[in-house]
């Protein structure tokens, strides 16, 4: 079904794949005549392609890339913009779209999500960008339809920023990275790997997006076979799927933890370009004849079956059917998994959700960026007709990604079929991706064609009592168990037919509703603030030491940006940085906040020129043991902050506040074995946080103990490898080694002035 080459490997005029062995060269030579070195071949790949057309440095091991276009929706374009104002902005330089998909309900936090939206449409017509208003298009649909373009790179505050299928290479950001490109920056990173992701076959009925990528993310998340590489998709098995099919791949890459994606693409991808009206922006987009890749991933598309993400990770995957033949064995497994992350704080069990050998669900939904296109929602209908979802608990919601796809449905009859069947169709909005639409009941089990199914998400709240939980699918089986009444079953049960009907876009919604500056700038536009829109606090400058309390400590394999700052109600105030700092960790360690504030207030004190001691008393026997050792430490020469230990932070969203609340409350720093994505770790760095990295094994420290880090201004800017630190404690001082990891020269300067905005200001 999914096989890894162990290694790289050469790709044969976009047919062939040769295993990079000994005898390589000789079957390449045989197949075109001549085989080009390694280190050729792999300029001839199309991510390579991309990235040098957008490539500034002139040194391709090292980039420094400039975007086409940007893209952030309500949860993270308020900060983005006063980030970027507070360090100087002027206008947008190159199209920024803003999309009100995250916070459109304007449920919680009475006026603060209309305020943002306000903030967003005169911020548009300020600095010349485009403004979508809310329940017209998710982000990621609306950039398919109007903004991607053959050979074109898109960067977007969202992680789920993949629009590889049409031939763009986009990536998903912090906020911080958005601002650079708005003051004219560039992303800075070295050359990724480049893996590819050879097809073949064609999918079996009943199989959907969503099954191949669930399978893909099955065999390369746990092992890290594509982290912070582009993923190519090539080979025959490609010209088998629809757009809309290999779209539904495309956008569940993040999960892999892979950096970005592109595809081949030919006349199906022209044909979709056609369709939406923009056939000047289609290019095709090959390989060349040998070209070399770092890694290889066979996917023979006929053997995949319907898949199910179970929770609480796209990776923990199985089959359907898999799933049904060992039904108690699979959910055991499951429940000690869930205690892991839940920390045995509240009982879980799905165990109770087996009625007569089978599993009942209680909730499915078909929505947002992964599941709400038009063919997914088509088929779905298709499955469902003649059949309803019954009137016992199973409820199911469609959210349409975009206002013309919506309105195709009704024109086609599709939205009639379903809405006949019981189930409810919603307007374009991605809450039930991040845990703000159809929160399921307390031990409720939703399925879903959305992109994440993360603990402390989708209406979890444990220090609550409160527990639900998601597992991921196709819209097809989703359609398949809801047509059973809530028992969950394979799509490919579904002995009907699908109709396949035409797609044909209507763009006269958006030019009836959508804001576009067409680049040009207007400075008399006042800027509409709501009350809760606040500026970012001053934030200090890396001192010469450094004394980290240790607030928090988390043994999770992985710790996701949910974990870090929740998403769901929490998302309301993200346009007020010390507002959403209140939330941070509260559902994974509730005491977070307030030791981190205990320890905030010794650094204030420090800022006002007072005696740290009397504001953190504990602080007093620290100091004593560390000026035994290092009589020149004072309040004037070291600061005073908090950290958390976690074995892999980051995973999931791009969002930078991830980042920003810890610092907001005196984060100086996170100490990880290691970082589970490149964007939090990016957002660390961005907001002037040191990404320590500690080797596996047993820790020196524990929560609430002292860490002293010398001389760490001078080993930043020294680009030290090694970081001498001590375990303060019981009054003696415990060495132990720090690193760094690889910085750039800006990321250095970033984090020795204390944040991005500081950087900019100068």
């Amino acid at each position: 079904m999914i096989k890894l080459l162990d290694g790289g490997a050469y790709l044969v005029n976009g047919e062939r794949v040769v295993p990079d062995t000994t005898d390589a060269a000789a079957q390449i030579s045989q197949a075109v005549g001549a085989c080009p070195s390694k280190e050729e071949a792999a300029k001839n790949t199309i991510a390579y392609h991309i990235l040098e057309q957008h490539n500034t440095s002139g040194n391709m091991e090292e980039l420094q890339i400039r975007f086409d276009k940007l893209t952030s929706h309500d949860i993270t374009f308020v900060g983005i913009i006063q980030t970027a104002r507070a360090s100087g902005l002027e206008k947008f330089p190159v199209p920024y779209v803003l999309t009100n998909c995250h916070n459109s309900l304007c449920a919680v936090g009475g006026t603060i999500n209309e305020d943002d939206h306000m903030f967003g449409l005169t911020c548009a017509k300020k600095y010349g960008g485009v403004y979508v208003p809310p329940h017209q298009a998710v982000i990621h649909q609306f950039a398919r339809e109007m903004l991607a373009g053959g050979g074109k790179m898109i960067l977007g505050s969202d992680s789920h920023t993949r629009y590889g299928a049409l031939g763009t290479m986009a990536m998903g950001e912090g906020g911080p990275e958005l601002v650079k490109q708005l003051l004219e920056k560039t992303y800075d990173i070295s050359m990724p790997g480049v893996v590819g992701v050879y097809m073949t076959g064609k999918p079996m009925p009943g199989v959907g997006p969503q099954d191949v990528a669930l399978a893909l993310i099955g065999a390369v998340f746990a092992n890290g076979y594509v982290k912070n590489k582009v993923m190519e998709f090539v080979g025959p098995g490609v010209a088998n799927l629809s757009a809309d099919f290999r779209i539904g791949v495309d956008v569940m890459t993040t999960e892999t933890t892979c950096l970005s994606s592109i595809w081949k693409t030919d006349e199906k991808i022209k044909e979709f370009y056609d369709i939406h009206g923009r056939s000047a922006d289609y290019q095709e987009l090959n390989p060349k004849a040998v070209a070399y890749y770092d890694g290889m991933i066979t996917v023979e598309l006929d053997k995949i079956k319907p898949m199910i993400a179970m929770p609480f990770h796209p990776s923990n995957t199985y089959t359907i059917e898999e799933l049904n033949a060992n039904l108690m064995d699979i959910l055991d497994d499951v429940e000690k998994k869930a205690q892991v992350s839940l920390d045995g704080k509240v009982p879980f069990t799905l165990k109770n959700k087996v009625h007569n050998g089978k599993l009942y669900v209680d909730q499915g939904i078909i929505a947002g960026c992964a599941g709400g296109g038009f063919e997914n929602i088509c088929a779905a209908a298709d499955i469902l007709k003649g059949h309803s979802i019954g009137f016992d608990a199973f409820t199911m919601s469609v959210y349409p990604a975009s206002t013309p796809i919506y309105m195709e449905l009704a024109k086609n009859g599709t939205l009639a079929s379903l809405i006949e069947t019981g189930a409810v169709v919603k307007t374009a909005f991605c809450g039930p991706c991040f845990g703000a639409g159809d929160t399921p009941a307390n031990n409720a089990f939703s399925i879903r064609h959305s992109t994440r199914n993360f603990p402390n998400r989708e209406g979890s709240k444990v220090q609550n009592g409160q527990i639900s939980s998601v597992a991921l699918m196709d819209a097809r089986s989703i359609a398949a168990t809801a047509a059973n009444k809530g028992y969950l079953t394979p799509a490919t049960e579904f002995a009907g037919e699908y109709s396949n009907p035409v797609y044909h876009f209507d763009s006269t919604i958006y030019e009836n509703r959508v804001f576009d500056s067409k680049g040009v700038a207007d400075p008399s536009v006042d800027i509409q603030f709501g009350p809760n829109i606040k500026d970012w606090p001053a934030m200090p400058k890396l001192s010469e030491n450094i004394v980290l309390k240790v607030v928090s400590e988390i043994h999770d394999p992985v710790t996701t940006t949910d974990e870090l700052i929740p998403s769901g109600e929490t998302s309301s105030y993200r346009s007020n940085p010390l507002g959403l700092a209140e939330f941070t960790l509260s559902r994974k360690d509730p005491a977070y906040v307030d030791r981190a504030k205990a320890v905030q207030a010794a650094e204030k004190a420090i800022e006002a020129g007072q005696d740290p001691t009397e504001a953190l008393p504990e602080l007093k026997e620290v100091l004593e043991t560390i000026q035994a050792a290092y009589a020149e430490v004072n309040a004037s020469n070291t600061g005073v902050g908090s950290t958390i230990f976690a074995v892999k932070p980051g995973d999931g969203s791009a969002r930078e506040q991830a980042a920003s609340c810890q610092k907001v409350l005196g984060g100086w720093a996170n100490v990880a074995n290691e970082y589970a994505t490149k964007r939090y770790r990016s957002n660390l760095i961005n907001w002037g946080m040191l990404p320590f990295l500690i080797e596996k094994g047993e820790l020196p420290f524990a929560n609430g103990d002292y860490l002293f880090v010398p001389g760490i201004r001078k080993a930043v800017e020294e680009k030290a490898e090694i970081i001498p630190a001590y375990a303060v404690k019981n009054g003696t001082m415990v060495p132990f080694e720090l690193k760094l990891g690889a910085l750039t020269d800006d990321e250095r300067e970033i984090i020795l002035k204390g944040c991005l905005i500081n950087y900019y200001r100068g």
